[in-house]
C-alpha cells in the first residue's frame, strides 16, 4: 500500500462529513504517519479524532494492509505556522 492511496482514500471519506480537510501521509507498506489538518477535527477530543480516522481505516487494519498508524491533528492555523 502506498501513502498516496491512503491520502486519497482518507481525504475522500473525510470530505463527505467535514467542510475542509487535508491529510498528509508518510510511510509505505503497512506503516503510516498521518498529519490531519482540519479545524473541525482539531476541536474534538483526542479520542474522537482518532475514532474518526480509524472508522475508515479499520477494514485495511483488519485485513493486514495497514499494521501501524500514528496520527497528529492540526487546525489550519497551526499547520500554517508549522510549515
Amino acid at each position: 500500500m502506498q501513502a498516496t492511496e491512503v491520502k486519497s482514500f482518507l481525504e475522500g471519506k473525510l470530505s463527505e462529513t467535514l467542510l475542509s480537510v487535508q491529510v498528509e501521509v508518510e510511510g509505505e507498506g503497512c506503516n503510516f504517519q498521518l498529519n490531519v489538518i482540519s479545524d473541525e477535527l482539531a476541536a474534538l477530543s483526542p479520542v474522537k479524532r482518532q475514532q474518526s480516522i480509524y472508522a475508515h481505516l479499520n477494514p485495511w487494519i483488519a485485513d493486514g494492509s495497514i499494521h501501524a498508524v500514528t496520527m497528529k491533528f492540526f487546525s489550519r492555523a497551526a499547520w500554517a505556522e508549522r510549515t
